[in-house]
């Protein structure tokens, strides 16, 4: 009963999503990351992805990106990385961003479910100018919320998420200028690899409202 509840979750999530931004972009995003246990309670953790738009017709980004993670206990976690990003101008030409993060997660087990919560403040420096404000590097807080059904007995665990955009140090205010909805699944594959699948709906309000609907495919692993 409760793995069809979860499913029923899962399909009212995605059909909702993708009725709301029926005639919008399509991008597909493929990614491959990787951590490593370096102490009991630190570890590196290492990713790379390509993401496309246009229909999937053009690579939009592709990026690096490292960090370390310390872990409180088995639920408050800490970490910082950095991601270095080549990504498509508006001259259609690649340049370099640069991206650093600051997360605090946290999360809450309740029978199956595990419900999280992350804090992550980002900074992000541009290598493209087209103005002065171009100069100065933007600061963003973003709180990611999600629920996420462990099965026990088969190797699918489905979920769900909502992610935030705000832009930070600002004088306009708090506002939200990017959301991201989406609901997937992790496939385990071996004790220390999986797949994850998911659908994101991603709305951009700034400078004007546009909508994207993207598969993403991400391999994780641990060595």
């Amino acid at each position: 009963m409760m793995n069809k509840k979860v499913l029923i979750l899962f399909l009212l999530v995605l059909i909702t999503s993708t009725t709301n931004a029926q005639d919008n972009d399509f991008g597909i995003w493929l990614g491959v990351s990787a951590q490593h246990d370096l102490m009991k309670k630190l570890d590196v953790e290492l990713s790379g992805c390509l993401r496309t738009f246009n229909n999937t017709s053009q690579v939009e980004q592709y990026f690096l990106e490292g960090g370390l993670q310390y872990k409180f206990n088995k639920h408050l976690s800490a970490s910082g990385s950095y991601r270095i990003i080549n990504t498509l101008e508006d001259d259609s030409r690649f340049y370099f961003r640069h991206k650093l993060f600051i997360d605090l997660k946290g999360s809450v087990p309740y029978r199956n479910f595990d419900f999280s919560a992350r804090l992550r403040m980002q900074r992000t420096t541009r290598t493209y100018i087209e103005d002065t404000e171009d100069l100065t590097s933007k600061y963003y807080g973003r709180v990611k919320l999600k629920a996420a059904y462990n099965t026990p007995s088969f190797p699918l665990n489905p979920y769900i998420y909502f992610e935030s955009f705000s832009p930070m140090f600002s004088d306009s205010g708090f506002k939200i200028s990017k959301s991201r909805l989406s609901a997937g699944t992790e496939l385990r594959i071996t004790r220390k690899s999986s797949l994850e699948a998911e659908y994101i709906f991603q709305r951009d309000y700034q400078p004007s409202i546009s909508d994207m609907d993207i598969i993403s495919l991400n391999y994780k692993f641990k060595f």
